[in-house]
């Protein structure tokens, strides 16, 4: 079975999938060793970590694509991709399929975006006319070689108001999208008449962002409305950014990391997660 297969399985059952947002090998490999069973590449994250940049369009397809390539190297999960908006029209978001199946894509997520797209809890977003995603979406699926599963996004609520959301989810789900993702709801009644109206249709996706519009709910409650995925795209990258900033500040202050060095891996404790005795050994075989 393919990571695609299993996944498009996994999502036909009732029990919610977990995917906490990676932006690299290393929080890939740390997330797979905490027994996670699929993984979500954050666009945000990618313009955060490697730009230090706000998610507002600034990332390029190569980017995102060596980040997966780089991924699918080192870990053998299911890997959902933020694909923004494909980076284009209907051929761009072609090529953005083929691109992202080669680096290792399980899934990607399009987005009814238009450019240049910017985080979906973020006011002044815009969205290109229905017609337009459906063709995207038909494009994506008619692209794919590997079975890999099509995400498809409507950032409508804040701009046309809830019930078109609803509306182009469901055009884009006759379009063949694999998996509904109606970005921001306001409430848990919103998000309640999200899985009354779309849920048995196909799998649909919960954004969990600390801060943004939608209400913060576990992954239980969640299952319970009827959703059947739900991702912590940015979680990491917050939670990198304030101990990075906590390191910096006792660098300065103390000249030394000795306050900190209870709260992270040494030398040696850092090469165990990474794996650095096994490729020794690997190596050895070939000496």
């Amino acid at each position: 079975m393919t990571l695609a297969e299993g996944l498009r399985r996994r999502l036909a059952e009732p029990r919610i999938v977990l995917a906490p947002g990676v932006y690299d090998a290393l929080s890939a490999l740390i997330a797979q060793q905490a027994g996670h069973e699929a993984l979500y590449l954050s666009g945000a994250s990618v313009a955060y970590t490697r730009l230090g940049r706000p998610d507002i369009g600034l990332t390029m397809m190569t980017e995102v694509a060596d980040t997966v390539a780089n991924i699918r190297d080192r870990v053998d999960l299911p890997l959902i991709v933020d694909a923004d908006t494909g980076w284009g029209n209907a051929l761009n978001v072609q090529r953005c399929m083929r691109v992202f199946e080669r680096a290792g894509a399980t899934a990607i997520q399009l987005e009814d975006q238009a450019s240049p797209k910017r985080c979906g809890h973020l006011k002044g977003k815009a969205v290109i006319p229905k017609a337009e995603m459906v063709g995207k979406v038909k494009a994506a699926l008619d692209a794919r070689q590997a079975g890999t599963l099509v995400i498809a996004r409507t950032d409508a609520i804040a701009v046309e108001g809830f019930e078109a959301a609803l509306d182009r989810a469901h055009a884009y789900a006759e379009a063949g999208a694999d998996v509904l993702f109606v970005e921001a709801p306001k409430s848990l009644e919103q998000m309640r008449t999200i899985t009354a109206r779309l849920g048995p249709k196909v799998p649909l996706l919960a954004n969990m962002v600390e801060g943004g519009d939608t209400p913060i709910s576990n992954a239980g409650d969640l299952e319970a409305l009827g959703f059947r995925l739900v991702i912590f795209p940015g979680a990491l990258a917050r939670v990198v950014a304030t101990a990075a900033r906590e390191l910096y500040d006792i660098i300065r202050r103390d000249g030394s990391t000795a306050a900190m060095q209870g709260r992270m891996h040494d030398l040696m404790g850092l090469n165990a997660v990474i794996g650095l005795d096994a490729m020794l050994e690997t190596g050895k075989r070939y000496e």
